[in-house]
């Protein structure tokens, strides 16, 4: 008798990990076998990658690797080689649960923090140095001492340091410069001394939540440093924040570490291969199981570069066109300043952390907006040109070419 419906086809799933018997990959893998997937564990530095005219290929011991779905747990000493596996996934259409740009931009902590901040996202002020001559500046800028100072590049609390006075902050950042880091001095936040909330975003929902909190004289809470873990009921600003901080930097699965300030929450980092551990036994939720179900639910799609997407046709691309630096422009409708109805180059009007898709001709802008464009390059500039004031003395620096990153609400 011919069945109803057609069987279900088994999800084959990779698992990238250099770790296979830790304990996040084991429960990555428990709960993929209970589910019925087809689950495998790579270690990513026994893979290679194939490219060229034909079709790219992944390779393990010679082998292609032919999977429908990927979940990367790279570590910060693979990043590079990782990412550029994760890539090649992507562009062979598999779906990839942390997209190799998402990886990329959590790692690099002035990255992320630069892309955050401009999206509102609050943090703890932040200076970058280049010189250790550059320390007693940097500590005015965050409030005085004690300080915090760390690398952009660090992972579990390691290259992290609490500092109480200016000598030793020349004297270890003087060190890390010479040791090829990128140094980062930070605001101390002294209401949040050793602990901090770490949220567990899955596919831009928060499945769990936990406190973490230093043993001793410790003041970095990381869970494998010894700390200890609580359940904790997030506050919806809190879990606002940390969806927020998720999407932006393109992350389906994302540990966000907030801290407790007493100006409200504040974003500390956001790691890209959360540990599944503290969180687990903390909170008692299977977040391995909401891991996996999240990628069986989205395997039939994959990522797209959009920038890359939007730039392939010849002279187009994205524009954006900032009110905050043009402020003559609040006020004006969208009409005034693309008068051609047939030219609808506006998809999009940045505002407050918020975004208006496809906004009318008689939208009204307001400070602080940004406005989104796509189309023909030269057409978009030549149409706004007439509204900005000083064009020709300061150059085309109005209009930014956009490595625009959309915040989808």
């Amino acid at each position: 008798m011919k069945p109803d419906t057609a069987p279900l086809m088994t999800l084959r799933l990779a698992i990238l990990s250099r770790g296979p018997r830790l304990y996040s990959t084991r429960r990555l893998v428990e709960e993929a076998d209970a589910r019925g997937c087809y689950v495998e564990v790579l270690d990513p530095m026994m893979l290679s990658i194939t490219v060229g005219n034909e079709k790219p290929r992944i390779l393990n011991e010679g082998w292609p690797v032919e999977v429908d779905a990927v979940l990367p747990r790279i570590g910060y000493s693979i990043t590079r080689h990782g990412v550029a596996l994760v890539r090649q996934f992507e562009r062979l259409g598999v779906h990839v649960s942390n997209s190799s740009e998402g990886i990329s931009r959590s790692r690099d902590k002035l990255q992320a923090t630069q892309l955050l901040t401009r999206n509102r996202i609050p943090v703890p002020t932040t200076c970058y140095v280049r010189s250790w001559h550059d320390v007693e500046r940097a500590i005015h800028q965050v409030g005085g001492m004690p300080i915090v100072i760390k690398v952009s590049e660090g992972t579990q609390g390691s290259g992290v340091h609490l500092v109480h006075s200016e000598e030793r902050a020349r004297e270890l950042t003087y060190k890390l410069l010479s040791e090829g880091h990128q140094v980062l001095v930070q605001e101390y936040i002294e209401e949040s001394h050793g602990r901090d909330i770490r949220v567990l975003v899955v596919g831009g929902e928060v499945v769990a939540a936990m406190r973490r909190v230093a043993r001793g004289g410790e003041f970095r809470s990381n869970y494998h440093l010894n700390g200890t873990v609580e359940n904790v009921d997030l506050p919806e600003e809190y879990a606002e924040i940390a969806r927020r901080a998720a999407r932006l930097l393109d992350l389906e699965i994302a540990g966000v570490d907030l801290l407790e300030s007493e100006r409200g929450p504040l974003l500390l980092e956001v790691n890209s291969s959360p540990g599944l551990e503290g969180i687990e036994n903390a909170t008692g939720v299977n977040v391995a199981g909401a891991i996996i179900e999240h990628v069986m639910a989205h395997q039939a799609f994959s990522q797209v570069e959009l920038d890359q997407l939007l730039r392939s046709r010849l002279d187009h691309g994205v524009l954006s066109i900032s009110v905050e630096r043009h402020p003559h422009l609040a006020g004006k409708q969208i009409g005034d300043i693309f008068r051609d109805p047939s030219e609808q180059v506006v998809f999009a009007v940045a505002r407050e952390g918020m975004h208006v898709w496809k906004p009318r001709r008689t939208f009204t802008l307001r400070e602080g907006d940004e406005v989104v464009c796509y189309g023909e390059l030269g057409r978009i500039r030549q149409m706004v040109k007439p509204f900005l004031t000083d064009v020709e003395s300061r150059s085309e620096d109005y209009l930014e070419d956009a490595h625009w990153q959309p915040e989808w609400t």
